[in-house]
């Protein structure tokens, strides 16, 4: 079974293509869960309109099922709460030039 610690580091592996950041420093990472070999993962995109929705999905789903002890990923796409620049973590906002 992998460690919340190993799915995050996992996570930081998945940029946004358009932004270039990682969806976790996004903020885009709204938590996971573990159930033995299954993991569920909950986030959102920037906008409910994003082009890359599939693509981030899918990427993500990936980063997670490539750890040792998972056979089972579910990506869930929320709206709510919704995203706002506040979820951006301190190296995403310097990253991004907003300190």
């Amino acid at each position: 079974m992998a460690t919340e610690a190993e799915i995050y580091n996992a996570l930081r592996e998945v940029r946004d293509p358009e932004i270039g950041i990682n969806v976790v420093d996004l903020g885009l990472i709204y938590g996971v869960k573990t159930q033995g070999e299954r993991v569920d993962v909950e986030m959102t995109l920037t906008t409910p309109g994003c082009p890359m929705r599939q693509q981030l999905g899918n990427a993500v789903g990936e980063a997670v099922e490539n750890l040792p002890g998972v056979k089972d990923v579910y990506v869930r796409i929320v709206w709510e709460p919704r995203w706002t620049q506040d979820r951006l973590s301190e190296q995403a906002k310097r990253e991004l030039g907003l300190t």
